[in-house]
């Protein structure tokens, strides 16, 4: 067990207390959204922070190639799925995201056995776009705000699909 690891499984652990905040007082709480909104943003900063440590430190692990993906995976879905329950994220959104990473999921452990595929830039991209577009959806944001969320959140979805079908011509290349 390394500090990247251990990042790693704070995120994971850090995850329901995000979801907590979510839906304190029915989820129309403005002080509650932003502390979810803190919540998830810590949650995004170990991800960056453990994977920045990993590599100049020399602690990339099998562990956590398997399991950073896996984080980022349950922390998004769970804000997804929680904003989609308090009518806050179309459940469309939540649907076509999460099929591909759930898709993803299930290629990463039928190929296990020739080794983790790490995750790719584009890959890493998509999740810092995905963390932000959520962050936009967890904040209560004036109406004139909908539409540059919407448009970031239509880009997010265009660089997920994307970066999905690269991952599946990775699989298939093996």
């Amino acid at each position: 067990m390394n500090l990247p690891n251990l990042l790693t499984i704070l995120r994971v652990l850090l995850t329901p207390l995000g979801a907590y905040a979510l839906f304190k007082n029915g989820g129309a709480d403005h002080a509650w959204m932003i502390a979810a909104w803190c919540t998830f943003f810590i949650i995004g900063l170990t991800d960056f922070f453990d994977g920045r440590i990993a590599r100049a430190k020399n602690q990339i692990t099998e562990f956590g190639k398997l399991l950073d993906p896996i984080a980022d995976k349950v922390s998004i879905g769970t804000a997804m799925v929680c904003l989609s329950l308090l009518h806050r994220l179309p459940w469309w959104v939540t649907i076509v995201i999460m099929a591909r990473e759930i898709g993803v999921t299930i290629l990463r452990f039928i190929v296990i056995s020739d080794g983790v595929i790490p995750a790719s830039k584009g890959g890493k991209i998509k999740t810092l776009m995905q963390g932000f577009g959520v962050g936009w959806f967890i904040l209560p944001l004036p109406h004139w705000l909908f539409i540059p969320r919407d448009i970031f959140m239509g880009i997010t979805i265009l660089l997920t699909l994307l970066t999905g079908y690269e991952y599946l011509k990775a699989v298939r290349k093996r």
